[in-house]
């Protein structure tokens, strides 16, 4: 392969993995205040049962996977509501229900041979210029609804009861974010894989939450560490030949601890 090539394709994987973290920055920032990290592993963890689902019903897995992630999100939040469930409860019935079924689905695809080390921990290394085209179109529109009830999710999210008093429809900004989130889980899924996207949204966040003065602060802080962490990610995947999802994932960890360790110093 040619070095051309090799810019190529890493050109292509950059571009993609910073335009999740640019999605990733700002909702991560509400899945930390809402306290919601396990909320967004359940429903990345469906997405492998969409994954089989596009496949069987002879669909693009991506259809699928946001087909199953937003109706497993709306799903999640109504029957929260209905049945006062426990939320740990509910979210450890659901993530790993929905990964078995997936995966049992999957095996039962004899005509279709479907990369699962691809789904479970991504392959940004692999996507064409469709794909970027595909992400960066998604993000930009997540980008601008995000930015349209950003206010109104954020009283929501700061104390419900007096967002209410106030003209704020809570339940309707829970039931955006949700669906906002699934789009999210479904985005980010092609980069750093099922079992890692919640790591793209929660780790950024938290890497700059004491950092930050104010919530908009926080959010742009995030997408920042993101895209550090996306590049650095694939700089040391190149360099020393490893995963590139995880080495993502890792790059964000380290700044995640090198910012502990400051404020610890400071």
């Amino acid at each position: 392969m040619s070095d051309w090539g090799m810019d190529d394709f890493l050109i292509r994987a950059a571009l993609a993995g910073v335009a999740v973290a640019l999605v990733a920055g700002p909702l991560g920032a509400f899945v930390v205040w809402r306290r919601m990290a396990y909320f967004g592993g359940a429903l990345s963890h469906t997405a492998l049962l969409g994954v089989a689902l596009g496949f069987l019903l002879g669909l693009e897995p991506a259809v699928g996977v946001v087909c199953v992630v937003v109706v497993m999100a709306l799903m999640l939040g109504r029957v929260q509501r209905i049945h006062g469930i426990s939320l740990d409860t509910l979210l450890g019935v659901v993530a790993h229900a929905g990964l078995a079924l997936g995966l049992i689905i999957a095996s039962t695809l004899d005509s279709v041979r479907i990369d699962l080390m691809g789904y479970l921990f991504g392959d940004i290394l692999a996507v064409g210029w469709a794909d970027v085209v595909w992400v960066w179109g998604t993000s930009i529109l997540i980008l601008v609804a995000l930015s349209k009830v950003w206010h109104g999710l954020l009283n929501a999210t700061v104390h419900a009861d007096l967002a209410q008093v106030e003209g704020t429809n809570v339940r309707l900004m829970d039931t955006v974010f949700m669906v906002i989130l699934a789009l999210v889980v479904a985005l980010a899924m092609q980069v750093v894989g099922i079992l890692l996207v919640t790591a793209m949204l929660i780790i950024p966040a938290s890497s700059v939450r004491r950092i930050a003065k104010t919530p908009e602060g926080m959010a742009i802080y995030s997408v920042i560490v993101g895209v550090i962490a996306v590049c650095a990610g694939l700089w040391g995947s190149y360099e020393w030949d490893t995963p590139a999802g995880p080495s993502i994932v890792m790059a964000s960890t380290v700044m995640f601890l090198l910012g502990q360790i400051k404020l610890r110093r400071g």
